[in-house]
């Protein structure tokens, strides 16, 4: 079976107990951005893998969410930025550039910036780790956010922040998915997997120092507090976090930014 990693410091507490105690037999693990998996699950090159929230709606017709695990957080969270020249309410008009590196956090920012500041910028497509200099502001996501930069930004804004003030929700930037015609074929995987999570976000809980110490190895870049960071990070899928889901994809269709999705269907075994 085939499994996708998003090779983020964010992702990385699912894949502890896999990559540090107890490799998954039988199990191939791709590690790459976010927009990569989304197309790798949405082709069927991948079976089962962390997705943008926004791609998860696109192909909810093939795949179904794990019930227990996401990846979001309750305003700000560090890691999902608008850097700018000038104040957010001046960017109308403005060219704005967006990372492909995700696809949620692209939606977020559009739902933002039309209907909450009503402004409407040129977007265009920007490297994941973007400079200012024909662009008047960029979103920056996952660990591209939080490494030392030469030249720091005039403003910078965090959309997790951003979203709960103005809609006074939290956000799920990424969902757990597997395709649906493979769940016979490799359910004995599937459910090591799940396992391989719930072990790993214990881990977290209980020995978090490990986490950490393992992390900074992996992501040696990444200059904020790590600690911190997977505080203000909710990795367990809540039935609010479900609800603002929701809210999310209600928005973000009637713009037209995704396909309207009225629910997710969810991985249950008998």
């Amino acid at each position: 079976m085939k499994l996708g990693h998003i090779d983020y410091l964010n992702c990385y507490p699912f894949y502890f107990h896999a990559f540090e105690k107890k490799p998954l037999k039988g199990i191939t693990i791709f590690s790459d951005y976010p927009n990569v998996l989304n197309k790798m699950m949405a082709d069927g090159s991948l079976d089962m893998s962390p997705i943008s929230a926004a791609t998860c709606a696109d192909i909810a017709s093939d795949v179904l969410v794990l019930p227990d695990f996401c990846l979001s957080s309750i305003g700000y969270v560090g890691s999902v930025i608008l850097i700018s020249k000038v104040p957010l309410e001046d960017l109308n008009r403005k060219k704005v550039g967006i990372t492909m590196a995700s696809h949620t956090s692209v939606v977020l920012l559009k739902v933002l910036l039309k209907n909450y500041y009503k402004l409407e910028p040129v977007y265009v497509s920007v490297v994941p780790r973007p400079e200012l200099k024909d662009i008047d502001a960029a979103l920056v996501i996952g660990n591209d956010a939080m490494v030392k930069t030469s030249r720091p930004a005039a403003y910078t804004y965090d959309l997790g922040d951003l979203w709960l003030r103005k809609t006074g929700f939290p956000v799920v930037f990424a969902v757990f998915s597997v395709r649906e015609k493979i769940v016979n074929k490799y359910e004995p995987q599937i459910k090591a997997v799940i396992s391989s999570y719930h072990t790993s976000l214990r881990c977290l809980k209980e020995k978090k120092g490990d986490v950490i110490i393992k992390a900074k190895q992996r992501y040696p870049d990444i200059i904020f507090d790590i600690d911190n960071y997977y505080d203000l990070l909710k990795f367990e899928f809540t039935e609010d976090l479900k609800t603002a889901l929701m809210f999310y994809y209600s928005v973000a269709g009637e713009l037209g930014l995704i396909k309207k999705v009225d629910r997710l269907r969810y991985l249950v075994f008998e």
